[in-house]
C-alpha cells in the first residue's frame, strides 16, 4: 500500500523520513530496471549460444551437424533454464523490495521506529526527561515521583466534541506524568490536531501547539510499555520524530488497523468516552482527499483537564 497523499508538514510531525521513503522507492525502481536489463542480457546470451551451433550444423557433415545441433540445443536449453532461474530470483527479490517499500510507508506512517536500545523501558520508578534547549520558555521539566502517582482521567474538549481518556499510569508512568504535566501547563490548549489517516491505520494525531507536527515541548523521554503493544480502536499512544524521543505529540486510534502494527509507540491511555467524536472527525477526511493529511475540518483542542480517579 503506497500512500502518495498527505501534507508534508503533517508527515514531518509524524516522524516520516521522506528521504528514506524516497530512497527505498528509488532502490526498488532501480531493482526493477536492473532486472529488466539483465533479462535482456539473458535473452541475448541464449540466442547467441544457439546461433553458432546452427551454423556449424549447416557447414559440416550431417553427422557433425546433428551432433552440433544436439549440443547447441542442449546448451541453449541449459542457458535458457539458468536464465529463467535468475529471472525468478530477481522477480522475487524485486517483489520483496516493493513490498518492503509499501509496508515501510505504512509502518512509518506515524513515526520512525525505535531500535532495541531506544525501546528499553525505564527502571522501576525511574523516569528521565532530557532537556532539548527548545520548546516554550519557562515550561520546565516534568518530575516523576512514584510515591505520588495516582490514576487519572483526562478530558479533551475540542471544537468537534469531548473525548475522555484513562491514563495507564502503572504501565506507562513516564508518558502519563509528561501528559499530565503538559496539560497542567495548558500546553495543549488552543492547539490543532494536525493529522488524520483513513487507510490501513486509522488515527488522529495531535499535541503540537503550532499545529505543524514538529512540536518540541523542551524535553524528551524514552519509550516504555512496548512489550506486546497493540493499537486497536481507543488506544492513545505517543508519536515521535525520532527513535526514543517522545515529547508532546500523541495519536488516538479511532478504528482497528488493517494489520498488526509493530510495537514501536508507547501506549499510555485508552479512550473511555468520545470515540464517536473521533470517528466523525475522521469521516470528514483530509484537506486534499488523500488517506493521510490534515483534517478537512480543523480540529482544535480547547482544553485538557486532568482529574484523579483513585489513590493508586
Amino acid at each position: 500500500m503506497k500512500w502518495t497523499g498527505g501534507k508534508a508538514d503533517a508527515k514531518a510531525g509524524a516522524g516520516i523520513d521522506a528521504r528514506a521513503d524516497a530512497g527505498a522507492g528509488a532502490e526498488a525502481e532501480a531493482g526493477v530496471r536492473a532486472g529488466a536489463a539483465s533479462d535482456a542480457q539473458d535473452t541475448a546470451g541464449t540466442a547467441g549460444t544457439a546461433e553458432p551451433a546452427e551454423t556449424v550444423g549447416t557447414a559440416g557433415t550431417a553427422e557433425t551437424a546433428g551432433t552440433a545441433e544436439t549440443a547447441g540445443t542442449e546448451e541453449a536449453a541449459g542457458t535458457a533454464k539458468s536464465a529463467r532461474r535468475r529471472r525468478t530470483t530477481r522477480n522475487a527479490a524485486t517483489a520483496v523490495a516493493v513490498a518492503a517499500v509499501c509496508c515501510g510507508l505504512t509502518w512509518t506512517a506515524i513515526s520512525l521506529t525505535g531500535t532495541p536500545a531506544d525501546s528499553e523501558p525505564p527502571a522501576s520508578g525511574a523516569c528521565s526527561y532530557t532537556a532539548t534547549g527548545g520548546g516554550a520558555k519557562g515550561l520546565g521539566l516534568p518530575v516523576h515521583d512514584p510515591a505520588r502517582v495516582r490514576p487519572y482521567r483526562a478530558e479533551l474538549v475540542t471544537d468537534q466534541g469531548k473525548v475522555t481518556i484513562e491514563a495507564l499510569t502503572e504501565a506507562a508512568p513516564c508518558a502519563t506524568t509528561s501528559f499530565s504535566f503538559l496539560a497542567g501547563k495548558k500546553y495543549f490548549d488552543g492547539s490543532s490536531c494536525h493529522r488524520v489517516t483513513t487507510r490501513g491505520i486509522f488515527v488522529l494525531e495531535c499535541g503540537d501547539p503550532a499545529g505543524l507536527g514538529r512540536a518540541d515541548p523542551g524535553y524528551f523521554f524514552r519509550d516504555e510499555n512496548l512489550d506486546g503493544a497493540a493499537y486497536p480502536a481507543g488506544t492513545v499512544a505517543m508519536s515521535k520524530a525520532a527513535p526514543g524521543r517522545n515529547g508532546s505529540q500523541f495519536f488516538v486510534s479511532y478504528a482497528d488497523p488493517d494489520f498488526r502494527m509493530q510495537p514501536d509507540w508507547t501506549p499510555f491511555a485508552r479512550v473511555v468516552g468520545g470515540l464517536d467524536v473521533l470517528r466523525k472527525i475522521a469521516g470528514n477526511g483530509t484537506e486534499d482527499g488523500a488517506p493521510d493529511g490534515r483534517p478537512k475540518q480543523p480540529v482544535v483542542i480547547r482544553s485538557v483537564t486532568v482529574r484523579q480517579t483513585g489513590q493508586g
